[in-house]
């Protein structure tokens, strides 16, 4: 493999970095953190970093981690399992109506989304009467979780059954896109919600006092690990573990009830949905086999991109997202991008852009416009074709998506 592919960073301390960043901005304050987690001695050959790298708590979003005999909880971070849905439907763009309004607004009554109240009663992002299929999912998945409450019990203060099946906020989103041919897709994106964040947010903060206690220097205080073996490493895979499965029904119960809302919306004629289906993770910790040795990988904001596997990558409220098939890279760990990735904080996107540079840059989709997704604006994100362009050595492409309804929290 050619090394042009992509840059190397030598840190003075640790492993090399290898970054699919060619044509594509890497942060000043991303490089650092980067260059903080290579220096930890358990990392495997080298950190993959995706070209839609930023600024993350403790390691950088858009990162790939081996490790040999510890786990990061900051690495994977806080949206445990959080990832993209995707479906073909049998739909072509001509069997849309002219104003999607009313398409948009049926996906809207489907799935709650969104955040009031402080996520308190009366949340509009949260079922106030949980669906019976939601119910039976949920009856699968609480074992297990109440196995891992037995022995942490602080965890059992977060939204758990009543999120499943919601969209959360912040870049989560739903869209019905059109693909190169015209045929209408549905995507969205969400991850583990209430509960998954409260897993995040309780281990990270174990870990820290684990290394405290132990002693032990860090680059920053968020790469706080658990050496394998040790009292709460089992605990964490256990809950990431879990969590990620509750994010993939998360996902799966939000697209069946988005199916089911534009078949009875009277909007369009009848049609055949997951003509193709795809459900991946993008931040996550796997048990797998690289160079001939057994690792942890732990992908913050990357997908897994194995020869054949189908990924999504996601673009920003006005631009493209791909469907990707994996290339199985060796160097990369076998992963890709998860999205066009924040070219900027939402606190400066807040301050540059007007709700007018929005509603031009959104212009022909049908979404919110207002002030408060100024945050999530086409411009707060890199470009996406330079994104793809940068890890043409990771995947190809096999669909082109551009959006038509966009639906935020």
């Amino acid at each position: 493999m050619s090394e042009t592919t992509y840059n190397v960073i030598v840190p003075e301390k640790g492993v090399p970095i290898k970054a699919w960043t060619k044509g594509v901005a890497l942060e000043d304050q991303a490089r650092q953190q980067l260059v903080n987690v290579a220096q930890l001695p358990f990392v495997f050959k080298w950190v993959a970093a995706m070209p839609d790298v930023h600024w993350g708590v403790g390691a950088t979003i858009g990162s790939v981690i081996p490790t040999k005999g510890a786990i990061i909880p900051a690495a994977v971070g806080v949206d445990i399992g959080c990832g993209m849905m995707a479906v073909q439907t049998d739909l072509n763009a001509r069997d849309l109506p002219e104003n999607l309004k009313g398409v948009r607004d049926a996906i809207e009554k489907a799935v709650p989304h969104g955040r009031t109240n402080h996520g308190g009663r009366g949340d509009r992002g949260a079922w106030n009467d949980i669906p019976a299929r939601t119910l039976d999912i949920w009856q699968t998945l609480k074992p297990r979780y109440d196995v891992i409450l037995e022995k942490h019990p602080k965890l059992d203060r977060g939204n758990h059954s009543n999120h499943l099946g919601t969209l959360g906020t912040g870049n989560h989103f739903i869209e019905v896109c059109l693909d190169e041919s015209d045929a209408v897709w549905f995507m969205l994106h969400s991850g583990s919600r209430g509960v998954g964040n409260r897993m995040g947010s309780y281990f990270i903060e174990l870990a820290r006092k684990d290394m405290e206690r132990m002693f032990i220097n860090l680059p920053d205080r968020d790469l706080a690990y658990f050496p394998e073996h040790s009292e709460h490493f089992d605990d964490y895979v256990e809950a990431v573990e879990w969590a990620q499965d509750y994010a993939r029904w998360n996902r799966h119960l939000m697209m069946e009830q988005i199916v089911a809302s534009v078949r009875s919306s009277g909007e369009v004629r009848p049609f055949v949905a997951e003509l193709k289906a795809i459900n991946c993770h993008h931040n996550y910790v796997a048990r797998e086999s690289h160079y001939g040795e057994n690792v942890l990988v732990t992908r913050k904001g990357a997908v897994r991109a194995r020869v054949g596997d189908m990924g999504i990558i996601p673009g920003s409220m006005g631009a493209r997202s791909y469907i990707v098939r994996g290339k199985g890279n060796p160097e990369s760990f076998q992963s890709c991008s998860h999205g066009a990735g924040r070219a900027m904080s939402r606190g400066e996107a807040k301050r540059r852009f007007s709700v007018a540079d929005h509603e031009r840059m959104t212009a022909g989709v049908e979404c919110r416009k207002d002030a408060d997704v100024i945050d999530e604006t086409p411009a707060a994100y890199k470009s996406i074709e330079a994104v793809m362009a940068a890890q043409a050595d990771l995947v190809e492409i096999v669909h082109t998506l551009h959006q038509v309804v966009c639906v935020k929290g």
